[in-house]
């Protein structure tokens, strides 16, 4: 398989359910975190390596080191690897998912963006999501009527927050999710809720038109539920763990135990919450973005522009979802080719830089 995204925490997973299957890693793409790379290289012994710059190469303890993403198209292109895992983070992830399915290869997807972005030119036949939540929903699916999909969402960092405070909420701040540890990217996308939106979008395309939705659980135990047209709804219990769902994107036949059952005995009992929009602003444009899930590409880099301006201590918290608002207020756009999406994205960035909140 090619693994993209090697060093952060899918990708750390994937080669743990990689060494569990026995399967072959050709191909490790990663980022700056060269310590963690040349581990991996020991233990997996990939035939080629990428990483993000040039002046790293010669800290990478591999004679077939190449940086940048022409190299990863190319090497996509040329690897005899049927399997192509994305778990890149960002707009960055969208060209090697189309070069992927121009070579006709398999995708395991977890680059969010692909999707949301780019999701009416992409064939999902030929996705198997990683995501947990759309696991659940492709784990959940069966030949019966469905009236609704929901998926779950931890609230982020600022759940239980005063609303008052939000204004104030620094970058360091948004790190402190209440269940695990991820990247800093979706860590502050999940306290917008901006993530939950991708992953709503992301379902969208990968199981067609249809009722949408997510709720709040706090425990992150329940990751999908769908309501089926007869009454009756069935939930995905399972604890908190990438390799699961990745297991299952390596090997379809996947019959291994990937993690210890949830006892519900211990759990005791769960909370739901409703996503408001009070704490939550992003949600004022839900509904009507997946009705016209092809601006998504909008969002998408409004969002990418308007975090790099949180970072850099131009706006604030707040005026994340504010500036993302206003982009697709602004953007009428809909694609209508790939060259198009690029071409927004390439817009909304300029317009949000240029943009004063």
């Amino acid at each position: 398989m090619i693994l993209l995204g090697s060093t952060g925490s899918i990708g750390v997973n994937t080669l743990e359910v990689a060494k569990k299957l026995s399967i072959n890693v050709e191909v490790l793409v990663a980022g700056n975190n060269i310590q963690l790379l040349n581990s991996q290289i020991k233990e997996h012994q990939p035939s080629v390596v990428i990483i993000a710059n040039k002046d790293d190469i010669s800290k990478v303890n591999h004679t077939n080191v190449f940086c940048g993403q022409e190299a990863i198209l190319k090497v996509i292109e040329e690897s005899s690897s049927e399997l192509v895992i994305n778990a890149l983070v960002g707009f960055l992830g969208l060209r090697p998912t189309l070069k992927a399915l121009e070579c006709n290869k398999r995708i395991a997807l977890a680059n969010k963006e692909s999707l949301v972005a780019c999701g009416a030119f992409i064939d999902t036949s030929k996705i198997q999501p990683i995501d947990s939540e759309h696991f659940g929903l492709w784990y959940l699916m069966q030949n019966r009527p469905v009236e609704k999909m929901i998926i779950t969402a931890s609230g982020g960092a600022f759940r239980d927050w005063d609303i008052q405070r939000l204004q104030n909420a620094t970058l360091a701040d948004t790190q402190k999710h209440p269940n695990w540890s991820m990247g800093q990217k979706i860590t502050i996308d999940s306290a917008t809720m901006v993530n939950k939106m991708f992953e709503l979008l992301e379902a969208r395309w990968l199981f067609g038109e249809g009722k949408y939705d997510a709720i709040i659980e706090t425990k992150s135990l329940i990751h999908a539920l769908i309501d089926f047209k007869d009454g009756s709804t069935t939930a995905h219990f399972a604890n908190a763990s990438m390799q699961l769902p990745i297991a299952f994107a390596l090997n379809a036949e996947m019959q291994e135990n990937m993690l210890p059952h949830v006892d519900l005995l211990k759990v005791g009992s769960l909370e739901f919450r409703e996503i408001t929009t009070d704490r939550y602003p992003i949600w004022q444009i839900k509904e009507e973005l997946l009705k016209t899930p092809s601006k998504g590409v909008i969002v998408n880099a409004a969002n990418e522009a308007a975090i790099e301006k949180f970072i850099a201590k131009e706006i604030g918290f707040i005026d994340i979802a504010k500036t993302i608002i206003k982009a697709y207020e602004k953007f009428d756009d809909k694609p209508k080719n790939v060259d198009d999406v690029f071409a927004i994205d390439t817009e909304v960035r300029a317009f949000i830089a240029r943009d004063r909140v």
